[in-house]
Formats: structure tokens, C-alpha cells, sequence
């Protein structure tokens, strides 16, 4: 080891290991009850996702700019939940906490990346929201199925290419020391703090995604919602007030569990000092809690859904009833 050391001190070489070492949780009893009610999370987000997607596939009325939204935060659950709890049940209860190199920086990047797409999307879905309230007349001449398939494009080029420059920042790192990340899947914070030669630029890349894709778009997001408050000002009985607001619980229920889970684990983290075993728990939920929940605010929150899942549920209840 201290010949690699001096190897890279002499800026000869860079080291990578050939594994990285998960640690994820340690010493907390029954751990492994956690990991079972993560895998139930992963099952119920899936099928939930699949059902919504499959709704706003077959079904030509919903094929709309509001629902392409509702399509790619449902895809984007989808692919985080895959990027991240079939490895943190491979890895913990079954006693597979290594993975390799390249494995290690695909994960990160399938796990951010499907991550700061729901960031975006729920701003996208505020632009809906705020056109349709504030500019009504302009709506369909400013939000279309053309200009919100184009948006969402440049989302996924652009997101895309900033988390491959934050994972391929890693490759210019030399792992000399420790190969253990504190975590339960490959996080860029606990990875690139292992580093033991400048990690300047990885810093700074964190400090960026944490803007850009968390700070910022909340930002945008309440933004949007004082504009529609002050549109909702302007209309002269509550009846309507509600009627216009109604159309945004949905947005706001997903804006909630979103982001609260995030800021909250934030906010806990910088006014204590939480343990490893802490940190996991709160930053795991944070992200695999909202996925599982965004369907269920669909169905219930959506009456174009509601209403499309009654007529199935008629139409196949129908057959049975004349057998009998």
C-alpha cells in the first residue's frame, strides 16, 4: 500500500479497486425486518407504476400534456426502484455486500439520474398547473403534447449528461486507503470522500446536483404556486377559488412527498450529528417511500383515472354476473 501511495503522490497512477465494500446497515438488531418491508415497498411501487402506465397507454383520452408528465414521474419511479432496492436486497440479505468497479458506478448513475428526473418533472407538471390557471386562453396554444414531449426530451439529454459528468468525475479518484462506503448503494457523497487525492471537483459536484436538482426546483415550484395564488386573489367567489385549486392537490401531494422526506433527512443532518445506521434509514425512506406512494395519489386525487378504472372493473364484473 505505501508503494501505491508514493505511486500516486508521484501522480503515476491512479488506484481503483476491484470491489467496493457496501457496508449499509450494521449492528442494529432484526435489520433484516427492514430489508423485508423495503422489498414490499419495491413490489407495491412496481405494480402501482405498471398500472398507471399502462392506463395512460391505452387509453387515448388521457393521452394529454398533463398526463405525458404524470407518464415520465411514473417511469422515472419505476427506474430509481429498480436501480436501487433489487441491489440492496441482493446485497444484505443475502450476504452479498461487494460490488465491482464499473457495477458500483452504473448504480450511481441509474439511482441519480432517475432521481433528479422526478425533481424535474414535478416542475414541469407546476408549469402545467400554472398555465392552466393563469393564462387559460393561452393554454393550449403555450402547453401541448408536441411542446411537453420536446421539454421532457431535453430534461433526459440534460440530466442525463450532468450525472455522467458527476460519475465519471469518480474515475479520477485514487482509492488508497479504504474501499468501505457508508451507505446502502453506491452514493457519490460517502464514495468520493474516500478518495485520498484532491476531491475538489467532486465536492463541487455535489454541490451542484444538490442545487440544480433539489434546491432549484422547489424554488421554481413555489414560485409558480404564488403566481396561481395571486390568480386565484382575482376570482371573486370561493366557489371557483376551490374549483381552480382543486386541480392542483394532486401536483401538491407529489410536490410533498417528494421533496419533505429529502429536506427533512437535510435538515436532520446538519442540525445533529446522525449516526451511519441514521443516516441510511432516513436518506433510504427519502427515496424509496415516494415512489410507492405517487400511484396511490394518482388513483385517488385523478377523476379521469378514477373514473377509467371504474368502467374496467364494470365491464369485467358484468360477464361474471351473467354466468351467474
Amino acid at each position: 500500500m505505501s508503494s501505491l501511495n508514493a505511486s500516486f503522490s508521484q501522480n503515476i497512477s491512479i488506484v481503483h479497486p476491484e470491489y467496493f465494500f457496501i457496508i449499509g446497515l450494521t449492528g442494529i438488531p432484526y435489520s433484516g425486518y427492514y430489508y423485508i418491508f423495503i422489498c414490499i415497498t419495491y413490489f407495491i411501487t412496481v405494480i402501482g407504476n405498471s398500472i398507471v402506465l399502462l392506463i395512460l397507454v391505452l387509453h387515448r383520452s388521457l393521452h394529454s400534456p398533463k398526463y405525458i408528465g404524470v407518464f415520465n414521474l411514473a417511469l422515472a419511479d419505476i427506474g430509481e426502484t429498480n436501480a436501487l432496492i433489487p441491489n440492496m436486497m441482493k446485497t444484505f440479505l443475502f450476504d452479498s455486500q461487494y460490488i465491482s468497479f464499473n457495477a458500483c458506478l452504473a448504480n450511481m448513475f441509474f439511482v441519480f439520474f432517475f432521481s433528479t428526473l422526478q425533481s424535474f418533472t414535478l416542475v414541469v407538471l407546476a408549469y402545467d398547473r400554472f398555465i392552466a390557471i393563469c393564462l387559460p386562453l393561452r393554454y393550449h396554444a403555450l402547453v401541448n403534447n408536441t411542446s411537453v414531449v420536446l421539454v421532457f426530451s431535453v430534461i433526459w439529454a440534460f440530466n442525463s449528461s450532468v450525472v455522467a459528468l458527476m460519475v465519471s468525475s469518480i474515475t479520477r479518484l485514487s482509492f488508497c486507503e479504504s474501499n468501505v462506503i457508508q451507505s446502502y448503494f453506491c452514493d457519490h457523497g460517502p464514495m468520493y470522500r474516500l478518495a485520498c487525492n484532491d476531491n475538489n471537483i467532486n465536492r463541487s459536484m455535489a454541490y451542484l446536483i444538490t442545487n440544480l436538482y433539489i434546491v432549484v426546483p422547489l424554488v421554481m415550484i413555489v414560485l409558480s404556486y404564488l403566481g396561481i395564488f395571486l390568480a386565484l386573489s382575482k376570482i371573486t367567489t370561493w366557489q371557483g377559488r376551490l374549483k381552480a385549486l382543486k386541480t392542483c392537490v394532486s401536483h401538491l401531494l407529489l410536490v410533498g412527498v417528494y421533496f419533505l422526506p429529502i429536506y427533512s433527512s437535510y435538515i436532520a443532518a446538519w442540525l445533529v450529528s446522525l449516526t451511519p445506521n441514521a443516516r441510511i434509514i432516513s436518506t433510504s425512506l427519502a427515496y424509496v417511500v415516494p415512489p410507492m406512494l405517487n400511484p396511490i395519489i394518482y388513483v385517488l386525487n385523478t377523476a379521469e383515472i378514477k373514473d377509467i378504472i371504474r368502467k374496467v372493473v364494470k365491464n369485467r364484473s358484468e360477464p361474471i354476473r351473467e354466468n351467474i
